[in-house]
């Protein structure tokens, strides 16, 4: 076993998503461990204190020991961003993050490891210029798609730029 790859879904979908599914078989092939927490009893609330819970679980799921990656999609990237500030890891996967939400009362961070995000240039819930500004103020890959919000176009493409960022940590 090479580590631990903690696959965070977004806020209206589950363990078994699409995304995080497809990044699950990629981590299995190249020899890591995939756990998917499961979020939905938190995101049911809408409470914006559930991210803070949903933070702690994605925590939790990581073994107190060895290698860790979080990665995640939407809501799941933006808790993974908080999980490797409490939590080291030796990398993150980040796929349509939002950089900020309103009304929630802490600054969007992440810790500094390599870190490669995918996001859709016509994402109707996360502004691509935020991300851009995060990404470059970090000097983090970013790849850009046509695609909106949920990447659906782009699942393929997505489990490839993950199996990359996995193979780059071989090294």
């Amino acid at each position: 076993m090479k580590g631990t790859i903690i696959l965070s879904h977004g806020l209206e979908s589950g363990p078994n998503a699409t995304k995080v599914t497809a990044l699950a078989k990629v981590a299995e092939e190249l020899g890591w461990v995939g756990i998917r927490p499961d979020y939905r009893d938190l995101d049911a609330s809408r409470d914006l204190q559930a991210i803070t819970a949903r933070t702690g679980r994605a925590v939790a799921a990581a073994p107190a020991s060895g290698r860790v990656i979080f990665a995640g999609s939407s809501m799941g990237a933006f808790i993974s961003g908080f999980a490797s500030m409490q939590r080291e890891c030796v990398a993150l996967f980040l796929m349509a993050l939002p950089v900020g939400i309103k009304g929630y009362a802490f600054d969007y961070t992440a810790a500094k490891v390599p870190t490669v995000l995918v996001h859709g240039w016509r994402d109707e819930l996360c502004p691509v210029k935020a991300v851009i500004d995060f990404a470059g103020g970090r000097g983090d890959t970013l790849h850009l798609v046509d695609d909106d919000h949920r990447l659906g176009a782009h699942v393929g493409f997505c489990a490839e730029a993950f199996r990359q960022l996995l193979v780059s940590l071989e090294c």
